[in-house]
């Protein structure tokens, strides 16, 4: 038997319904994700979740930075 607070149980079992599955289920599913699932740290988990939309910041970042503080000068009429 697993105790869950009222408002965590509550929540599941919502979840769970708005899943289309059991309560049960939806608590095995979480379980096994977890211990199946990629180990802590391991950066693979994340590779490719993102698309940069094929920005370079990192490539011009020193111009960027320059620029900024130029214009921070001349703002100051420096």
């Amino acid at each position: 038997m697993i105790v869950l607070p009222d408002h965590h149980h509550a929540d599941a079992k919502r979840k769970a319904a708005a899943e289309g599955v059991s309560l049960s289920e939806y608590i095995r599913r979480l379980v096994a994700d977890d211990l199946e699932g990629a180990p802590a740290g391991d950066p693979t988990a994340i590779f490719g979740l993102f698309d940069s939309g094929g920005s370079r910041i990192a490539d011009g970042k020193q111009a960027m930075i320059s620029k900024a503080i130029d214009e921070q000068y001349a703002a100051k009429g420096l």
